[in-house]
């Protein structure tokens, strides 16, 4: 390559170095650095004659220049001639001192030029530097500078100048007056200390081993003086802070005697040093330097230091540390480092400085001594053995800190000190219930409250910690076992600990298991002997509490169980069998369960029974007693949690169970009685539970005690009273009794059958019958529950003896004046569900109740629960109660309806006869048509369930009548139609118990099953749905079943009854009942024909106001009924409605599909009509503009959108599939002659009509296609939004392509019919319909489906004709067509290759052809019709054919590109073997290889896939294999890889043609796409990377360099980095 070709390119690099794009200016570089590592001494050269020749040139620049200067020799030193070394170091010298001002960018540049070259020519870089570096004068401030560099980058070559250096720079600071020359010198002499430090640690590496360290002392020392005693004190901050660097690096150097002399000095003044700046971390780094060097060499005056130092450091350490801020965490490590360098000198001393600060209660003080004490702790061991007692009292301080920062180091310091075996001795069990107290911590933020100080230690956070940090304990420091165990379990019992239950068991667990595995003795615990741990007793009961809570306190209830399970032999020997078979089922249920989803009250009986079988187990009186003494005793614990309270009562009457010491029974009874909160319902609840579950075997004493405090003084205002219970706030007598009567309840239900029936009236109804006449709602509540509680235990008894209840009536009668002390308009308490509870559980016993008794009963019942405002409903606050929230109100409402039902259902078991039935539902029926939704529902949903159970126990005796059959259905039938969902499902629930209760009176027997009435049952579904038409379906569907078995004698009652109907509350059940009425009349009335004119009379008046879905229907069936004998009339009428038809008139019309003989003729004369009427008139626009508007006529538009409304209805499916290809192609015609055409103008209003012409012909063939369920063809239309294509006129010919398409593939068979309808229309004089039809035509070509039915020659035939139409588009279409059957049907392409290549070359040479459309699809079908044709009918157009694809292949059009790129690869296979189609080939190739990167996609597929088959064309195996691996369509290609493969073939396979190739490539360095002028630099890039000396003959090197330079100065960004790539390649 030509020498100057280089330069010239270079040239254009260095001008481009400074391109305002930031890639451009990257590439630049990196090319220039390219061809400087090939040829360092011209590139180098260059580069210093540009910057010679251009001395003005910006800075910018120039810094650029020499950068690259920098990183050619950086990398090429040793291939760099030394002539050449030499003058870069003179330029490098010069550029850097020739401004005396500093100016940064530049000097460092061209300094670092200088360190560079110094890596290797350390002497003559000295030689340079040192003669602008002269005794007596001040050196250029980047002289000093490059100085202190180069000691950093070549230490062994710089150190033995170092003392020269020295020698000349010291008289220099002196003379230094500026603070940026101070500021180097300082830097320069930090710089050559730590050189020298590094020096002498690797004397073994060093060239100079005799070097010490006393060389350079006296030097060290005078420069210190001046920078200590002079600079130190500047006002300029940056400088201070080197120069104290500078000091803490020179302090290692200095003779001990002189560091000693200065420490006294030195040391404050470093210190003094924080408070004049902020960048702490270096002076922290020079105190740690200076403390290390005065160490090292046994300072004694440091001691006198200590104080100021401790004080200072003790501040630094204290500041916070912002982790996200790198140099905030290296000074708190620097400053810790400094401490330790103290702690080995003076432990003493500093250990007692730390523990008197850890006294100050300053919160960052604390903090930051804590931080210095757990280094101590962690790195200092050896000093810190003796002062173990110390630090251990010392803590205590701190740990009474209320600050959760402070409490967080006190944790770290806990954790070191485990480690290190403080916690074994005396004081060490404070550390640990440290620990443990904040492993309880409540939450810091409850309320959505967030925390301000992003550094807030919150509670949660400490207490993780603290969880964590006992874990470790546990786990990791083996020597605590015998600390922690059993020391912790005093945490477990006590309330204030309950928040650390769940990481203590987790500990303990881990510990006992270790030892009980290890057997050794210490798992056994001596109560006896561990004074402060709580009995077994106590620690049983406790982790069952837990248990029963499992989710509470941090999920304590499995951790609970597991450690109670370990301790069993520790709690007592008998217990580990047991527990070892129970305990593990229990928590596999807690694993598999959530807060949500656990049975609470399954789950507590189950803990119960454990506890009931573990103390069988255990079978130790005296044992059993302590655990009930403890329990009671342990109440008081739970004062706070009153549903753990609740079932510790429980606990305890399990334990009293199991207790045969009478005496010590009724003690703990005493107590549970006397200590009880009787304030609280819970807890009223629980004592009540004990006390039954005690009577279980210890009736009589139980009953005993009861009497006796019901007799005590606990039920007197006395003064005695108030003082015994003053803690108690005042209990309320009221409660007391509550809690009294609640435990009578409880003790029936308890207690054994056999024993209980005696005592009920004598004890325990006697006992409560007292209160009845009470005002108090809690007492109410208490007794109604106890009430029910008694009637439970008697029915209970009543299966084993006979009983007749006495004061039933007298308990009714209570329990209603309950209700009616109720407020009727809320719902506040659970008084109506408890009490008709309880009156259901009173119904079964006997005597039975007097009919009136039973009406007072369902009247209050009933209406005190119907009449209640619906559940969501939130009453008015008064001031003394309480609101219940709605998750409560909901429970309440749910109990409350269930409670009715049950009372209904036992009132009817009574009476389980028609009449009894009745004698109900005269209570609901009133209710059944309220105005209100929720009380409607109330009633049909106790209706539901009283006929359920009626039906379930129903026996037929004898034949009697069910006779209020049709007045219940006449009630309840509309309700199907109720517009409340809920309703509308129990209505049809009513009425399918009703036709069985029925089908059993009839006789038949239980597990008959009526196929009529089961339908019912899907009905259910369908009514969720409130559409309406779905509802008159279901109201219909429901008629024909009641109809049919519905007896005759009861047909009139219940029409009667729907009549009534009619004015119900609800529109919906209005519409029902009429619905109802008609088919009912239908089906068995019969004589409908003579109402007719009356029906649609009276239709017609109410459609004047009613819209209803369901009053259309009927319209339209009647309208139906008329059509079928009055066609034409009624067509008529129709047609002549105004248009768009409003929602009666479709309706109307999609009524008359419903008859598929009437819908047949209505589609004849609609598609008669259409085809001999004209489908628009043109209209001019206006008179000054001219131009004209298609307008629709009004007759075939209406026509068509009855069409479309009544194909809607799915009956007209059996006419429109006989109809179908008649029907589909008269609407496919329609539509195409419809698209682009205005809606006529209504003759009233003269408005253009509303109407979508084309879309109303759309919609009737898209609902014709679903009628002839052609439905894959509609799911592929939708995928491609062909229906909005079709309407269009820009889309209307890729819509109808895509019609053809899907019925291509989808609908093969209907196709014959269809063509042959459709082949009139091509000669039709509409141009819009030849050119649907066409469009329709061409596509099915497509698809060889059309050859199988026989249509080819049809289809061919008619495409030649239109060749010649004299529209453009249809001519378009049909050479489309045309090629498209070489997709369709490939076989039969040699039978037309003629016609084919004739049409194609004609449409290639198309004139009259706007956007080239004609022209794009020749070359699209010729280049699929040419896969296809035999070589012997083209072979001899091969070359003719290329030649006129040639100028296509640079089109600006994106679809010519590709669509002559694709036929070009089509052509190859005709042209193998013929030396001139090769050199075609090789004639295109640069253009397709450069296309790779085209814009479009679409291009880049068609340039693959044509390399690809003209690969074995170009006449080398290698590229031809390339191409076939490399380019595949859907698979990306590493461009710059490819290329560059492709020039290597090239050059090596033909040499001769690269003239021709470079040539034909620079062409493109002018092309109209950046992407392919950047490829093609590419290409030239690489080209001239590959090429070997001998062939740069055949380039024009000249008009290369030319275009690349051109190229470099590219508009586009990507094309200048080409270029510059391009040019990193000569060489």
């Amino acid at each position: 390559m030509d020498e100057t070709d280089v330069e010239q390119v270079t040239l254009a690099l260095l001008d481009a170095a400074t391109d305002k794009d930031s890639e451009v200016q990257e590439q630049v570089r990196k090319s220039m650095l390219t061809l400087g590592k090939q040829q360092p001494d011209r590139v180098l050269a260059m580069c210093q004659d540009y910057l010679l020749k251009h001395p003005k040139l910006a800075v910018s620049h120039r810094v650029v220049i020499l950068q690259t200067i920098e990183l050619i020799v950086g990398c090429r030193i040793e291939e760099i001639s030394y002539p050449r070394i030499k003058s870069i170091v003179s330029l490098a010298s010069d550029e850097m001192t020739r401004s005396k001002d500093v100016i940064p960018d530049w000097q460092q540049a061209a300094s670092n030029i200088l360190v560079a070259v110094g890596n290797k020519h350390i002497n003559d870089i000295m030689e340079e530097i040192l003669s602008k570096f002269q005794p007596g004068l001040l050196p250029h401030f980047f002289v000093v500078k490059t100085l202190a560099n180069l000691s950093d980058s070549n230490v062994y070559g710089m150190v033995p100048f170092l003392n020269a250096i020295l020698g000349t720079m010291l008289p220099m600071l002196s003379m230094a007056k500026q603070d940026n020359m101070k500021w180097v010198f300082s830097s320069a002499l930090c710089h050559f200390s730590d050189s020298i430090l590094e020096y002498l640690a690797n004397l073994d590496k060093a060239p100079d081993p005799t070097v010490r360290k006393d060389t350079f002392s006296s030097e060290i020392y005078a420069a210190f003086d001046i920078l200590f005693n002079n600079w130190l004190q500047s006002r300029e901050s940056k400088l201070r802070l080197t120069v104290a660097e500078a000091v803490g690096s020179m302090s290692h150097l200095m003779a001990s005697d002189k560091l000693e002399e200065q420490i006294p000095k030195l040391v404050p003044a470093i210190v003094s040093l924080y408070k004049k700046n902020n960048e702490h971390y270096v002076i922290s780094k020079s105190l740690c330097q200076v403390l290390d060097a005065s160490v090292n060499m046994g300072s004694r005056v440091l001691e006198t230091q200590l104080d100021n130092l401790l004080f200072a450091l003790h501040q630094q350490v204290s500041a916070p540390v912002d982790y996200s801020n790198p140099p905030t965490v290296k000074n708190h490590n620097e400053v810790l480092r400094c401490f330790s360098l103290l702690a080995n000198s003076f432990p003493d001393r500093l250990v007692m400085f730390v523990l008197q600060k850890l006294e100050n209660s300053n919160e960052r003080s604390r903090v930051g001594s804590l931080a210095v004490l757990r280094h101590l702790i962690n790195s200092t061991t050896s000093t810190m053995e003796s002062k173990k007692l110390l630090i251990l009292a010392s803590i205590r301080q701190p740990m009474a800190d209320h600050s959760n920062k402070v409490k967080k180091r006190v944790v770290q310091v806990i954790s070191a000190m485990a480690h290190h075996g403080y916690l074994e001795l005396e004081g060490g069990e404070l550390l640990v219930r440290f620990i443990v107290q904040h492993c309880a911590l409540p939450d810091t933020y409850q309320r959505g409250q967030r925390p301000t100080d992003p550094e807030e230690v919150t509670n949660e956070a400490l207490r993780t910690m603290c969880d964590n940090t006992l874990h470790l304990l546990t786990t990791t420091v083996g020597r605590l076992a015998d600390v922690l165990w059993p020391k912790l379990l005093y945490y477990v019992t006590p309330s204030q600990y309950s928040n650390a239950t769940t990481p203590l068991c987790k500990s303990l667990i881990v510990l006992g298991n270790k030892k009980k595995n290890n057997q050794e003795p210490s798992f056994n615990i001596d109560f006896t002997q561990e004074v402060n741990l709580p009995s077994p007793q106590t620690l049983m009961i406790r982790l069952l509490i837990n248990a029963a809570f499992p989710f509470n306190s941090r999920g304590h209830g499995a951790p609970s169980l597991s450690l109670l399970q370990i301790l069993s032999i520790n709690i007592h020997p008998n217990t580990e069998i047991l527990w070892e078979k129970e305990i593990p089922p229990l928590l596999s249920v807690l694993e598999e369960s959530t807060t949500e989803n656990l049975d609470k009250k399954h789950w507590d009986e189950k803990l119960l029974k454990l506890l009931s079988k573990t103390l069988a187990s255990i079978d130790d009186d005296k044992w059993v007693c302590q655990l009930a003494a403890e329990s009671t005793r342990y109440l008081a614990t739970y004062n706070n949690a009153l549903e753990e309270k609740s079932f510790l009562y429980r606990c305890i009457g399990v334990t009293l169970q199991q207790c045969f010491n009478k005496e010590l029974v009724k003690k703990q009874l005493h107590e549970v009685l006397l200590m009880a909160r009787h304030n609280d319902a819970i807890e009223r609840e629980g004592v009540a539970m004990g006390v039954g579950l005690c009577a279980n075997s210890h009736l009589e004493g139980t009953l005993a005690k009861l009497d006796e405090f019901g007799k005590s003084d606990a039920f007197k205002k006395s003064p005695s009273i108030f003082n015994l219970l003053k803690e108690r706030n005042d209990v309320e007598v009221e409660k007391v009794k509550s809690t009294l009567i609640l435990c009578y309840g409880q003790v029936a239900f308890n207690a054994p059958p056999e024993k209980i029936l005696n005592r009920i009236d004598q004890d325990i109804l006697r006992s409560i019958s007292k209160h009845f006449n009470t005002k108090d709602l809690t007492m109410k509540l208490s007794l109604i529950q106890s009430v029910g509680l008694i009637a439970k235990a008697i029915s209970v008894c009543v299966k084993k003896q006979g009983y007749v209840f006495s004061r039933k009536q007298e308990l009714i009668t209570v329990m209603l004046d309950f209700i009616k002390a109720e407020s009727a308009d809320s719902m506040k308490t659970p008084v109506r569900h408890l009490v008709m509870t309880t009156c259901a559980n009173l119904m079964p016993l006997d005597p039975a109740l007097s009919e009136n008794e039973s009406f007072d009963l369902l009247k209050v019942c009933v209406n005190s629960v119907f009449s209640l405002p619906p559940e969501t409903h939130t009453p008015e606050k008064t001031k003394e109660e309480e609101i219940l929230d709605p998750k409560q109100r909901k429970a309440l409402y749910k109990d409350t309806l269930a409670a009715l039902q049950e009372l209904l259902k036992s009132i009817l078991a009574k009476d389980p006869t028609p009449d009894g039935l009745q004698s109900i539902f005269k209570h609901i029926e009133t209710w059944l048509s309220s105005g209100q939704d929720h009380e409607r529902e109330r009633a049909v949903t106790a209706t539901a369930h009283i006929l359920a159970y009626y039906l379930d126990n129903l026996t037929v005796k004898n034949m009697v009548s069910f006779h209020n059959l049709g007045a219940l259905l006449g009630r309840l039938s509309p309700r199907c139609s109720d517009p409340h969902p809920a309703v509308r499902a129990a209505a049809i629930d009513c009425i399918y118990t009703l036709l069985y209760i029925q089908l059993r009176y009839e006789g038949f027997s239980l597990d008959y099953k009526d196929e009529a009435v089961d339908s019912l049952i899907p009905l259910k579904d369908q009514l969720e749905n409130p559409d309406h038409s779905v509802l008159y379906k279901a109201c219909s569907d429901l008629t024909k079943v009641m109809s049919k078995r519905l007896p005759q004698q009861q047909l009139s009652t219940l029409v009667f009854m729907l009549f009534e109907g009619l004015v119900d509350s609800q529109t919906n059940c209005c519409r029902a009942s009429s619905v109802i009425l008609n088919t009912l009349l239908k089906n068995r009335g019969g004589g409908l024909q003579e109402l007719v004119p009356e029906m649609l009379e009276v239709l017609h008046v109410r459609l004047q106001s009613i819209t209803e879905e369901q009053v259309r229907v009927a319209a339209g069936q009647t309208v139906l009924i008329l059509a079928s004998q009055h066609l034409q009339t009624v067509i008529n009428t129709l047609v002549n409605q105004p248009l768009p038809y409003d929602g009666w008139t479709s309706e109307m019309w999609m009524a008359l599909g419903a008859d598929p003989m009437v819908a047949n003729q209505i589609m004849e004369m609609v598609m008669e009509k259409l085809l001999i009427m004209a489908p628009y008139v043109d209209k001019k626009e206006s008179m000054i503009r001219g131009g004209t508007t298609k307008v629709a006529t009004n007759q075939p538009l209406a026509m068509t959108c009855g069409l479309k409304e009544l194909l809607l209805n799915g009956q007209s499916q059996e006419p429109a599939v006989s109809l179908f290809p008649q029907l589909f192609s008269c609407l496919t015609v329609r539509l195409g002659a419809s698209v682009g055409v205005s809606a006529p103008r209504d003759n009233n209003t003269r408005q253009t009509v509303s109407v979508h012409v084309a879309g109303v012909a759309a919609d009737a063939l898209r609902i014709l296609l679903a009628r002839a369920q052609l439905d894959e063809v509609m799911k592929r239309l939708d995928e491609d939004n062909a229906w909005d294509a079709m309407k269009e006129p820009n889309t209307h010919i890729t819509g109808i392509t895509l019609l053809a398409r899907a019925m291509a593939k989808h609908a093969g068979p209907r196709l014959p019919a269809i063509v042959e309808c459709l082949c009139p229309s091509l000669n039709n004089i509409y141009e819009c319909q030849r050119i649907t039809v066409t469009a329709f035509f061409s596509e099915l070509l497509n698809h060889h489906v059309v050859t199988e039915l026989m249509l080819i020659d049809v289809l061919m035939n008619n495409m030649m004709e239109r060749i010649s139409d004299p529209c453009c588009t249809v001519r378009m279409l049909s050479v489309r067509g045309l090629g498209n059957i070489a997709v369709g049907s490939p076989e039969k392409v040699n039978k037309y290759a003629k016609e084919l290549l004739a049409a194609m070359s004609s449409g290639m040479e198309e004139k009259d052809d706007p956007g080239k459309l004609i022209t794009l699809e020749a070359m699209s079908g010729l280049s699929k019709v040419l896969l296809y044709l035999d070589k012997k009918n083209v072979h001899l157009l091969v070359v003719y054919i290329f030649m006129k694809i040639k100028p296509f292949l640079e089109s600006e059009n994106d679809e010519i590109r590709c669509a002559s790129i694709h036929l070009m690869g089509n052509l190859s296979k005709f042209g193998s073997g013929e030396p001139v189609f090769k050199d075609q080939i090789h004639n295109v190739l640069v253009s397709l290889l450069l296309h790779l990167v085209d814009p479009n996609t679409q291009v880049v597929k068609a340039c693959k896939y044509a390399m690809r088959v003209c690969a074995p064309v170009v006449g080398s195996e290698q590229i031809t294999t390339m191409f076939q691996n490399h380019l595949h369509e859907d698979k990306s290609l590493h461009y710059g890889e490819f290329i560059n493969d492709l020039t290597k073939y090239l050059i090596q396979d033909f040499p001769g043609m690269l003239n021709f190739y470079h040539i034909s490539v620079i062409q493109f360095f002018k092309s109209n796409w950046p992407e392919v002028r950047a490829g093609a630099a590419m290409f030239i890039g690489f080209l001239l990377g590959n090429l070997s000396e001998e062939h740069f003959t055949h380039l024009n090197m000249g008009t290369i360099t030319k275009g690349l330079v051109m190229l470099l100065q590219d508009p586009d960004p990507v094309v200048r980095v080409k270029a510059a790539e391009a040019m990193g390649h000569f060489h």
